[in-house]
């Protein structure tokens, strides 16, 4: 049994135009959620969360991962995220190897601040790098250069911790040479573990609205679809094996906490709008679990705190058919591959033979069903196929 902790930290020293994320730029949203005393908010939604585990007669097993995401984790000071990982210890407790990470954006860590978290029990710190090419950085209302992701991956490897890069393809303008430097650049840094991800537009965004307007072109799915191949290219002639569709890593560099999303474990999401996932049979009576989600805004959150109650927006049971759609979806999106013994719905092999002679997936073992690059380009239709199979 595996249990992990996600910290949502809301704040950020400016948006980016295509951010759809919940993030603030004001330092006090009000009910002491600020940027000053956020930590010790958090600390006490951990204990009211705590308790209502207890209630329930849930007993999770000590914390193997934690994983600070935003937002901007790193606009708090390396104190308060480090106390936050010391409240996890005394709550729940943390494995002995657990991995402690966060996010940073270049512009907002320097060598005593990486230092501190590396003093504090951190072990891996993932740079919101996104490009190599200034004029895509300023597409994406990037404020930091190649030189502060470089110096934060300098930095983080003097302290002993691993670092991971983040890269975002397809922004408006960038060139598939652009996106090369970028992929280059990143592996040239060293680091054993990269993500890279289509950008995904939202209408509401800064950048959504330039589109529409049609002062920006609009990403192109041909483009994207050759950004990513030439990727998965690079990355794996650099000894990078993709593990999970967005995300490459040397073998034993792969993150472990967003591993155990995708194969479904307990956890517990904190700050506003994170969201929470237990399996347990003492939520749910049918054995498929339980998903919560806090109060998005965080003022809203706080008042929740404040008068002790559980910060949750809402809630909802699993059901059958939910819990056999998220094993497929997430099944498909990993390099392990949808174990087809462990669904419940009988899918013979022979059935796979038309998606094997497409060249969308492959079968391991007789019974592990493997995306192709092909298959990871139309993952969705995959996945849709896969549920006609299952009929859902």
């Amino acid at each position: 049994m595996t249990y992990e902790i996600y910290i949502h930290v809301p704040f950020c020293l400016r948006r980016c135009g295509y951010c759809d994320f919940n993030t603030y730029t004001a330092t006090d949203l009000g009910a002491g959620a600020s940027r000053g005393h956020y930590a010790q908010m958090v600390i006490r939604e951990m204990a009211l969360i705590r308790q209502w585990q207890c209630d329930h007669g849930i007993e999770e097993p000590a914390a193997s991962t934690v994983f600070f995401g935003g937002g901007t984790p790193t606009v708090l000071a390396a104190a308060d995220l480090v106390a936050m990982v010391d409240a996890i210890r005394a709550i729940w407790g943390l494995t002995p190897d657990a991995e402690i990470t966060t996010e940073a954006n270049p512009d907002t860590v320097d060598e005593a601040y990486i230092a501190e978290l590396a003093d504090g029990g951190f072990t891996r710190i993932s740079f919101g790098m996104q490009s190599a090419v200034p004029h895509v950085l300023a597409t994406l209302d990037r404020t930091h250069t190649p030189s502060n992701v470089a110096a934060g991956v300098d930095a983080a490897t003097m302290a002993g911790l691993r670092s991971s890069v983040d890269l975002i393809y397809g922004a408006p303008g960038e060139s598939l040479e652009d996106w090369r430097t970028s992929v280059e650049a990143a592996l040239d840094l060293g680091v054993h573990h990269i993500s890279a991800y289509a950008l995904t537009v939202e209408p509401t965004t800064k950048m959504g609205r330039r589109i529409a307007a049609g002062t920006l072109p609009k990403p192109d799915d041909d483009d994207e679809a050759a950004k990513y191949e030439l990727a998965d290219e690079l990355f794996t002639q650099a000894g990078l094996d993709w593990y999970e569709i967005s995300n490459w890593a040397r073998p034993g560099y792969e993150s472990r906490h967003n591993l155990g999303y995708w194969r479904n474990v307990d956890w517990a999401g904190l700050g506003p709008g994170a969201h929470s996932h237990y399996r347990c049979h003492a939520v749910s009576s049918d054995g498929y679990g339980l998903r919560s989600w806090d109060i998005a805004h965080p003022r809203l959150w706080g008042v929740a705190i404040n008068e002790h109650r559980v910060p949750w927006a809402d809630s909802e049971r699993i059901t059958a058919e939910e819990n056999l759609e998220e094993l497929i979806m997430l099944g498909l999106r990993m390099r392990e591959g949808l174990d087809l013994e462990c669904i419940d719905r009988v899918i013979a092999v022979d059935r796979l033979t038309p998606m094997i002679e497409e060249g969308l997936v492959t079968v391991v073992d007789g019974r592990r069903v493997v995306p192709t690059r092909r298959g990871r380009l139309i993952n969705d239709t995959v996945i849709e196929r896969f549920f006609d199979l299952a009929g859902i």
